[in-house]
């Protein structure tokens, strides 16, 4: 993977970024800087940026992305040409310096036997997920920062066939699904365009003739669009949130789909999910392993 465009600007860890084994970065306000490497994070001694030089090459990323970083507008997320992801945090929210996250992209090449390989998921749970998305079901990929979500919502994508219209919505451009018809998007709420929110794009998207629908991460009043759609019979839909477990996914869906509607209550925001959804999926990362712990038909395990 190349990291041309960021090296110029992030010396100090340049090695880090070129490195095939770490996953992660991390540059902390103290000026520490640590890695996850196969599953174990760690500090990195004696690498360090100079007072004021990490502030400045964040400041020229985001304008070379077309992006806001300052006081105003301190939170950067973006996506690397290669897929990996940085995020960064700058005063006043964080202090004395930035916090910076690289988390590089790895998943582009896996394929449902790689994660069967590596005991992410198993030869049943791998068919039974197959079918599903082959049969139009609606899935929600549920767990923690890290845990493989995306990951395994790529995979997934694999089994959609190769002749149905996908349209993709991300917050930070991160997913590569492998299929010919596949429009990607991206909402735009830390440029110096316009505002266009997550549920501006879904809601924009649904007049394009989508067959299948994947949303990178629900996280906040798009899921009130997305029950709508599913109830609506919009199939065959893919999506991730954050959750601890498969039951916690459908209240954390309803209670987001709130948000935004005075008049909607909280039960029936839920029913809504529920009625919408077939499959949960739950994954886990424990000790730098990541692995599915759930999977469960709307109503019953299986």
């Amino acid at each position: 993977m190349s990291f041309d465009v960021i090296i110029p600007f992030l010396r100090p860890i340049e090695q880090l970024l070129q490195s095939k084994t770490i996953s992660e970065i991390m540059v902390n306000p103290d000026n520490t800087v640590w890695v996850e490497e196969r599953g174990e994070v760690r500090q990195i001694p004696d690498v360090r940026f100079e007072d004021g030089a990490l502030l400045t090459g964040l400041e020229v990323i985001a304008n070379r992305f077309g992006k806001k970083l300052d006081a105003d507008s301190p939170i950067l997320n973006l996506r690397l040409p290669d897929g990996s992801r940085m995020a960064a945090m700058i005063s006043p929210v964080v202090n004395p310096r930035p916090l910076v996250t690289v988390r590089k992209f790895t998943s582009r090449d896996y394929t449902l036997a790689d994660l069967i390989r590596t005991e992410m998921i198993t030869e049943e749970q791998g068919e039974l997920l197959t079918r599903a998305v082959r049969g139009g079901e609606n899935i929600l990929i549920a767990g923690g920062t890290g845990s493989g979500k995306s990951t395994l919502l790529g995979v997934l994508a694999d089994a959609i066939p190769e002749h149905e219209r996908i349209l993709l919505i991300e917050d930070t451009a991160e997913l590569h699904i492998r299929k010919p018809h596949i429009v990607s998007t991206e909402s735009q709420t830390d440029t110096h365009r316009s505002n266009i929110t997550f549920d501006d794009l879904l809601k924009a998207v649904l007049r394009h003739r989508p067959d299948r629908i994947i949303v990178g991460e629900v996280r906040g009043p798009e899921a009130r669009t997305l029950l709508d759609a599913m109830n609506t019979g919009h199939r065959g839909t893919l999506a991730t949130i954050h959750a601890s477990s498969a039951s916690e996914a459908v209240r954390r869906l309803a209670s987001l789909a709130i948000r935004s509607a005075a008049n909607f209550q909280l039960n029936v925001a839920k029913e809504d999910a529920e009625r919408s959804l077939d499959l949960i999926v739950y994954i886990s990362r424990k000790e730098g392993r990541r692995r599915i712990e759930e999977v469960a038909r709307v109503g019953r395990s299986v």
